[in-house]
């Protein structure tokens, strides 16, 4: 009771599968974003960017300067890498966060607003510390995803993980 075509149809429904298999790996091995760029992303958010400064030095929320604008709790952010880097380039008109993205407002790029837009509709942008090259939005978000977003309340593991070592800011927590 074996029939040939079967066993030609079975054949060819394994090698879909293995080929399917095979892209999906390839595809997720191309997007892992390279450790040198998740180590610049690290230092915009600490330096350039200077996100700590209303996100804390974890991305907890829990800011270093009283005068600045409360920031998201990053830690607790389901945001995906797209809406993440939207975000970063755009800010929240009339929140606290900036847009990094030099001409974010210029052309329509962003919401499809102009500032005029946001002047008529009385939604106030702060300004950045400083803008952000395309390639550096792309490290802040490779960064923010690998240590940040989505990864709950910092313990003394996850700082470890944060930082690469145990520096003096993980020592103060819970192990």
């Amino acid at each position: 009771m074996f029939n040939q075509d079967n066993r030609f149809s079975s054949a060819a429904c394994l090698l879909a599968v293995l080929a399917g298999m095979l892209a999906v790996a390839s595809a997720a091995q191309a997007q892992s974003p390279d450790p040198a760029d998740i180590a610049a992303g690290m230092g915009l958010f600490h330096q350039k960017a200077h996100c700590q400064a209303c996100h804390g030095w974890a991305g907890d929320g829990h800011k270093l300067d009283s005068q600045m604008p409360d920031g998201a709790d990053l830690r607790a952010s389901t945001l995906d890498r797209q809406a993440l880097i939207q975000t970063i380039k755009c800010g929240r008109p009339g929140t606290g966060m900036p847009a990094f993205d030099k001409f974010a407002y210029s052309d329509g790029r962003c919401f499809g607003l102009k500032a005029a837009d946001l002047k008529a509709r009385q939604l106030d942008m702060f300004d950045p510390p400083a803008t952000l090259a395309p390639n550096e939005v792309e490290n802040l978000a490779d960064f923010l995803m690998a240590k940040v977003i989505g990864k709950g309340p910092l313990d003394h593991a996850k700082c470890i993980e944060f930082w690469g070592s145990d520096v003096e800011a993980c020592k103060e927590l819970a192990q």
